[in-house]
């Protein structure tokens, strides 16, 4: 839920969140703005998502396709916006999110994979994707096997219609962001195993509490919600 409290203050937290991304890429050593903030609205009114757009974000992730479907609907008019898919997805639902997403984040197995670029195909569309790698083995989460990256690369790669951009992950979480900080040193050499940064530019890892360690360890998108939009409700069943 957000109230108009919570719009009111998204510029100024955008501005909080751009200045927390700067300092960690200067002590990293790494060129400025070499990392993308990726605003994750989902659960958020279309007037927050406006809010941030007017402070100059023009990325947004969205976890649930007809979420995002709805959104993109709604806010058309906004020039340049870019509508990242973060959530997991079910092959049902590709056909949906294959005709709004710029940037899906989630692609975990082959006939995901297929499935995308039989779609995408379909929109004339071509759809930039990232592979999704369970650095944790968690059980409760979705993403291949670190071993099974090279094979599930090498299965988007020859998609006609989509264009893998580099691997994405979400660690298990702690209280202490630098608990993740392993597993975000797993993907970037996950990332340097099959090809490096020339062939994988992408690095998405990092969310609120933990971005700036996922920056120091080679993030290029950063997904941060609460820290821009305020506390989210929980989503229903």
């Amino acid at each position: 839920m957000t109230d108009e409290d919570d719009i009111e203050r998204i510029p100024e937290r955008l501005h909080a969140v751009r200045a927390s991304i700067d300092e960690a890429t200067a002590r990293s050593g790494r060129p400025p703005a070499s990392v993308r903030l990726l605003a994750v609205s989902k659960s958020k009114p279309p007037e927050a998502i406006r809010a941030a757009y007017a402070a100059g974000q023009r990325d947004f992730g969205e976890n649930y396709v007809q979420e995002m479907v709805d959104k993109a609907r709604l806010l058309e008019d906004l020039a340049g916006i870019r509508w990242h898919f973060i959530g997991s997805l079910q092959r049902n639902k590709a056909k949906l999110a294959a005709g709004v997403a710029e940037v899906i984040h989630t692609v975990d197995r082959e006939e995901l994979a297929t499935e995308l670029d039989r779609r995408a195909a379909a929109a004339g569309r071509v759809i930039e994707v990232l592979v999704e790698v369970n650095v944790g083995g968690e059980a409760s989460k979705s993403g291949c096997a670190p071993e099974a990256v090279g094979a599930l690369l090498a299965a988007v790669k020859r998609a006609e219609h989509l264009r893998v951009k580099g691997l994405m992950a979400i660690p298990p979480y702690a209280d202490d962001p630098e608990a993740a900080r392993p597993f975000f040193t797993r993907l970037r050499a996950l990332r340097d195993e099959h090809g490096g940064p020339s062939l994988l530019p992408e690095l998405s890892m990092g969310m609120s509490h933990d971005f700036p360690v996922a920056i120091e360890e080679g993030a290029t998108l950063v997904r941060v919600g609460t820290a821009i939009f305020g506390e989210r409700a929980r989503r229903g069943g």
